[in-house]
């Protein structure tokens, strides 16, 4: 056999290995890309309950900024211990939709409106939220029908004005039930205090974390602020019946910002 003969079978071989190596590091350069992007910028989650009805519904999908607070530990996939605190840290506004951390159980991720803010008393009376003893505005905007675990009922619909002059709108059932009538939470410093606008349909920081609530959320624990809704399916959609992805949607919240 010529030396040429020998030589081509090796110079093939070698070609496929570089190809196979520079497919390598090109698919290694993407996935580091994309996690720089997902520690630093955004994030995307999926809205998994009623909790925060009207604002955000079940099956919306959502994109939250990973620099709006600065970063910690949280902000890195499975939330390696690799340094305590924030860095870059910015203090969020009352009133901002935020996905954090259940400090219960940091493998879950939660997403709540921000109410309390450090130092703040924070006490609902009969379905009014009152911060440092002064009842935040509320305006009633008729009633509506809500799924109320697993039955439908009439929802009053309130739209509530934060004294920042931040506005949204809440449904409230019961202004009677415990939680609607609350002691006063005083929040401590490097803590939130959160609650879902979906009020009698919400487990959040009403609830102390020792009956399986959510209790006052360090600042370490937030993870970002809900931007926009990219888009978003009623709950019959499904991956895998690509038909419901037309079929389901819900058209009029596609590219909706939540500010």
């Amino acid at each position: 056999m010529s030396s040429a003969s020998k030589t081509a079978p090796h110079a093939a071989r070698s070609r496929a290995t570089n190809e196979m190596v520079e497919v390598a590091k090109t698919v290694l350069y993407a996935l580091l890309i994309a996690l720089l992007l997902r520690v630093l910028l955004f994030q995307p989650f999926t809205i998994p309950s009623a909790s925060m009805e009207p604002t955000l519904l079940e099956g919306d999908y959502i994109i939250v900024s990973k620099y709006s607070y600065g970063f910690s530990k949280h902000s890195i996939p499975l939330s390696p211990p690799l340094f305590h605190g924030r860095l870059f840290f910015h203090a969020p506004s009352r009133g901002d939709v935020i996905v954090f951390k259940l400090p219960r159980d940091t493998k879950m991720d939660y997403i709540k409106r921000l109410v309390g803010l450090p130092g703040d008393r924070i006490q609902v009376k009969h379905g009014t939220v009152f911060i440092n003893d002064k009842p935040i505005g509320q305006m009633p905007q008729g009633q509506t029908t809500i799924d109320l675990g697993g039955f439908m009922t009439k929802a009053d619909v309130i739209r509530e004005t934060m004294p920042n002059a931040r506005s949204y709108i809440t449904y409230q059932v019961d202004p009677s039930q415990p939680a609607e009538n609350t002691d006063v939470y005083v929040v401590p410093e490097g803590y939130y205090f959160f609650m879902g606008d979906n009020r009698d349909n919400s487990l959040d920081s009403r609830f102390p974390q020792e009956n399986d609530g959510v209790g006052f959320v360090p600042a370490e624990n937030l993870e970002g602020k809900a931007q926009i809704i990219l888009l978003s399916w009623n709950k019959g959609a499904s991956l895998f019946k690509p038909w419901t992805w037309v079929m389901d949607g819900r058209p009029s919240r596609f590219f909706h910002y939540l500010y």
